[in-house]
């Protein structure tokens, strides 16, 4: 897990701190919750709804909360990012402590939790991008999507990774909803992106930019594409910028789509529509400026990423063709003997995420990436929980994380009232924990303390014209904290 420094605020505030973490009474349940992003939320706001005494203590290892929805969902989504709301409410609840910049397995171990709490729960997601293995894939300009979006959303992990975009064609192997997010910030005009949070750094590279066509490769076919309509709709109206798509891919969708359900019957149809039909007037005209251009291509597995004359970054990439074996959308693809080149200079893969394991103790099946669990609860594990895609794995949106994060919380509380879970024996919770920490010289970043940093960064953005302008530094945060 990647290291940072810790820095005390100064003892003034640390003492302040610690005065506004209150000793529970013998009888209040003490749950922590290892991650702040949306699983972590929605497990605390079931808690408190569900439980009149719970105490809730939510951990992060940077000093900001809100995880995926910070680092993670599109800038220009910010309408995705609304849910922080109900989150801020819930961090401002008396029963809630935010404890930020804390890694567990560093600054506190993952025992020191486990007995210091009734119930700890796992909600820190799918940290890792799943790698292609194929020769190639260490080359220069071969990046995870998840990095890039971390990149051009302020990860302090990733805000100095290496992106040379002074290429002309970039390929995304996927086609989910992050696939379609990276080849949308990669073409979008500049003018738009400047209206987001995107940090300047970033918006400085991509105003330096020579991309203008963006592949995103599927192994399977455009019935199986793994976006969603909102995605494919932003594709097609996108400005500057016109599909550029096999009409043969797509010919086969028109007697499929009656047999599908609703929901993937639309998006097949939009589909459809733009890969076959001559557009409307006004896309037409849009396209026929167009300087820059996306495309889709199917039925393609990556064997093979080939370097350029020197050896030392990528020049293309190298495909399997595919057959389909198999009935309807369950379908699976099949490599054949034939290949094809698609050249390009810079390789996102976008292949999915998957979790790690933060202590040799947890049942932790590495092929899926999640903690083994049912319903929420880890298996053998008494009092240990799990939520969100550390449990599900990472699928679904930010709905489907809250669903898990409701039912997570609503079995621990069941677990609590039926005794199943046993509250009887007074836990020391935060207390026992900052305790341990000041004892290392380390304080934990408050909520306070980040509606500090926030409203600092809302304020530069301001002077930007921008929504806010991210830290993308550890150091530089703490030091805002400072003053």
């Amino acid at each position: 897990m990647y290291r940072y420094a810790k820095t005390l605020v100064g003892r003034e505030a640390y003492r302040k701190a610690l005065s506004n973490f209150s000793t529970a009474s013998n009888n209040t349940p003490q749950v922590c919750i290892i991650g702040s992003g949306p699983a972590g939320f929605y497990t605390a706001q079931q808690l408190l709804k569900s439980h009149s005494s719970v105490q809730v203590d939510i951990y992060e290892r940077l000093p900001v909360p809100f995880g995926l929805v910070r680092y993670g969902v599109a800038p220009d989504h910010p309408e995705v990012k609304n849910c922080i709301n109900t989150f801020t409410q819930t961090a401002s609840k008396d029963r809630v402590s935010f404890l930020g910049n804390i890694t567990i397995g560093q600054d506190v171990t993952f025992a020191q939790l486990r007995n210091a709490y009734h119930a700890v729960v796992l909600a820190y997601g799918s940290a890792q991008d799943r790698k292609l293995n194929i020769p190639g894939e260490s080359l220069s300009n071969v990046c995870s999507a998840r990095r890039f979006v971390g990149w051009y959303n302020g990860l302090p992990e990733d805000a100095d990774v290496k992106i040379n975009l002074d290429v002309e064609s970039a390929v995304v192997i996927g086609q989910g909803n992050v696939a379609v997010d990276v080849a949308r910030i990669l073409l979008s005009p500049l003018n738009v992106l400047r209206k987001t949070d995107i940090p300047e750094s970033v918006l400085d590279s991509l105003s330096k930019s020579r991309v203008k066509r963006v592949v995103l490769v599927g192994r399977r076919g455009p019935e199986h594409v793994a976006l969603t309509i909102k995605e494919l709709r932003e594709m097609v109206k996108l400005e500057q910028c016109r599909p550029n798509l096999i009409p043969g891919d797509y010919e086969h969708l028109k007697a499929l789509i009656p047999t599908l359900p609703r929901s993937r019957k639309r998006l097949i149809e939009l589909l459809a529509k733009t890969g076959l039909d001559i557009p409307d007037p006004k896309l037409a005209s849009v396209y026929a400026t167009a300087n820059r251009e996306w495309q889709l291509r199917f039925l393609l597995s990556p064997v093979e990423i080939l370097p350029t004359e020197d050896g030392k970054a990528v020049a293309g990439v190298r495909l399997a063709k595919n057959r389909l074996e198999g009935e309807g959308l369950d379908q699976r693809a099949v490599q054949t003997e034939e290949y094809e080149v698609l050249e390009c200079g810079l390789l996102l893969r976008s292949i999915g995420y998957k979790g790690i394991s933060i202590d040799p103790s947890l049942p932790f099946d590495h092929k899926t990436g999640t903690v083994a669990n049912e319903n929420g609860r880890v298996i053998g594990q008494k009092g240990l929980y799990a939520s969100g895609w550390i449990s599900t794995g990472p699928a679904g949106v930010i709905l489907s994380t809250m669903t898990s994060g409701f039912n997570t919380g609503k079995h621990i509380v069941s677990d609590i009232e039926s005794g199943e879970l046993d509250t009887s024996e007074t836990k020391g919770g935060k207390v026992q924990i900052l305790q341990h920490l000041s004892n290392k010289g380390l304080q934990p970043v408050t909520f306070d303390d980040w509606n500090r940093l926030d409203d600092y960064e809302i304020k530069t953005g301001t002077r930007l014209g921008k929504p806010r302008e991210k830290v993308t530094d550890v150091e530089k945060m703490l030091d805002v904290l400072k003053h």
